[in-house]
């Protein structure tokens, strides 16, 4: 039961989702008492052909410049006119990638907290040795602009935080990080594919559409399962049919009840059949 991270008060598996991982519920139910969890949260049949109403954003298609749309290659090359992409180390993120997550955050609708410039550098420090960190540099100047901090493991690339600076996303700094990272990890080491991550629920965004029109980045289908602390079980059956109540409320912690509940309408409908 090692596989296991706590995140937000929820047991995560530090696994790719198409590897299988222990399903023992007893098991499982003893680690969310023992962590103190709310509940524990994985996925099977994953990349399944079925639609579901819960995914993983996934690329694996090698593809080069050429195979883009006109409209994405001119925003690719006008983005490369302004700006040079690299791999980087912590070193350098540590001493400038926080002006950017701090401007990046500020466009956000979320309910989560924005980490301090102390909590940054320790979260950038604990991070182990298979994250791989990309920097998005302005030519004129050399200041970093975006970000990314990607995990390579069992022959996939999770792209686990993208932050573009609010002020240069006009020159299409996304556009030249995303091309640079998919053509370094699918054609140049032949991952099997680079994840973005699952369906959000925890906040509004564009940046799966986007994915998909530009750069061919497709659902891969998956079920989940999610296994509730006992005391939360009984929470979540009171409140899940006030849950559009939850979801509308502006109220910090009656919004994170909000997402919760929602994950479960996604449970509940994903399980159904």
């Amino acid at each position: 039961m090692n596989i296991w991270k706590k995140y937000n008060g929820a047991l995560i598996p530090e696994v790719p989702p198409h590897l299988k991982i222990d399903t023992d519920l007893v098991l499982i139910k003893e680690k969310i008492i023992q962590e103190r969890a709310y509940f524990a949260r994985w996925v099977s049949d994953f990349d399944k052909k079925k639609e579901s109403n819960f995914w993983y954003l996934i690329n694996d298609k090698a593809l080069k410049l050429e195979d883009y749309s006109v409209n994405t290659r001119s925003k690719i090359r006008r983005g490369f006119k302004s700006f040079e992409v690299k791999m980087i180390n912590k070193k350098i993120l540590i001493e400038s990638g926080f002006n950017v997550y701090e401007a990046a955050f500020k466009r956000y609708k979320t309910i989560n907290s924005p980490m301090s410039r102390d909590q940054f550098i320790h979260f950038i420090n604990s991070l182990e040795k298979s994250w791989e960190f990309w920097g998005v540099f302005d030519k004129k100047n050399n200041v970093l602009v975006a970000y990314s901090q990607n995990k390579v493991v069992n022959n996939q690339c999770y792209y686990s935080t993208i932050k573009f600076h609010v002020d240069y996303l006009k020159k299409y700094p996304s556009y030249v990080l995303y091309y640079t990272m998919n053509n370094y990890y699918l054609n140049n080491l032949n991952l099997s594919y680079v994840n973005e991550g699952t369906r959000s629920i925890l906040h509004e965004t564009n940046v799966q559409s986007f994915l998909i029109d530009k750069f061919r980045f497709r659902k891969a289908y998956c079920k989940l399962h999610i296994e509730y602390h006992p005391f939360i079980k009984l929470v979540i059956y009171l409140l899940y049919p006030l849950r559009t109540f939850f979801a509308k409320s502006r109220i910090k912690f009656i919004k994170k009840i909000g997402v919760v509940l929602k994950q479960e309408e996604y449970h509940k409908k994903n399980n159904i059949g």
